[in-house]
């Protein structure tokens, strides 16, 4: 296994009781107890997922997230103790790929910590050749993960770009929401389309001119969305 995990948690008895359980499992744990500390570790070495909490000393997580974010699209899991869904939609759409409130069982975090690395693993490995796939003004590399519109750069997040990659090369599909969420996911769906919406809204703030009158990602309502492409 070996996989490497950036370990972002203040309380010491959470952190180490997570840290335990992680090597236990495994996993090398590298441990940052603020936000200056997590994005110096960050930096220096390499990691395969990074577990963050959002109330730091020192630095806002959502800050310490969208830092990451401008660099790396590697898998992040939030913790934090406020669990209502604002605090999740907020969360997932500042770019985290899960989310998981505390308090929650080892069990639970273990289970979302594989899924995250999988996912990854699997998308990683899923384009071995030059793809480039062209919609209107978007240039979308599906090799190296890329996106250009009028040849500058957007920075999405991973979930973002792996939603713009199924419908793009999928033009004028339906997509449910449940259907995005279990494709892009990778896990069973049970009808909070919060995740969903939080992210379509985000990637339309990105990639479209006017959001409230999108041109690439069209919504079909009470059904879902498509790249809408006229032939």
């Amino acid at each position: 296994m070996n996989e490497s995990i950036l370990l972002v948690e203040d309380d010491e008895q959470i952190h180490e009781m997570v840290s335990n359980h992680l090597k236990n499992e495994g996993y090398r744990v590298v441990s940052a107890f603020d936000g200056e500390e997590a994005i110096h570790l960050f930096l220096r070495e390499k990691f395969d997922l990074i577990i963050l909490d959002l109330m730091l000393p020192s630095a806002n997580g959502l800050d310490i997230l969208q830092r990451i974010r401008t660099d790396s699209q590697l898998p992040i899991l939030i913790m934090s103790a406020k669990d209502s869904d604002v605090d999740k939609a907020l969360g997932l759409g500042f770019g985290a790929d899960d989310y998981i409130g505390k308090p929650f069982s080892l069990i639970e975090m273990t289970a979302r910590v594989k899924a995250a690395l999988r996912r990854s693993k699997q998308y990683s490995q899923s384009n071995p050749h030059n793809q480039i796939v062209k919609v209107l003004d978007l240039v979308i590399d599906l090799n190296n993960f890329t996106v250009l519109k009028n040849g500058k750069d957007i920075n999405l997040t991973a979930k973002e770009f792996q939603i713009l990659s199924l419908l793009a090369t999928n033009p004028n599909q339906v997509f449910t929401k449940g259907q995005l969420f279990e494709s892009i996911w990778k896990e069973t769906y049970y009808g909070d389309d919060n995740v969903i919406n939080v992210h379509i809204r985000r990637l339309r703030g990105k990639i479209e001119d006017d959001p409230s009158s999108p041109t690439y990602i069209k919504t079909i309502w009470g059904i879902g969305y498509k790249m809408e492409i006229n032939r």
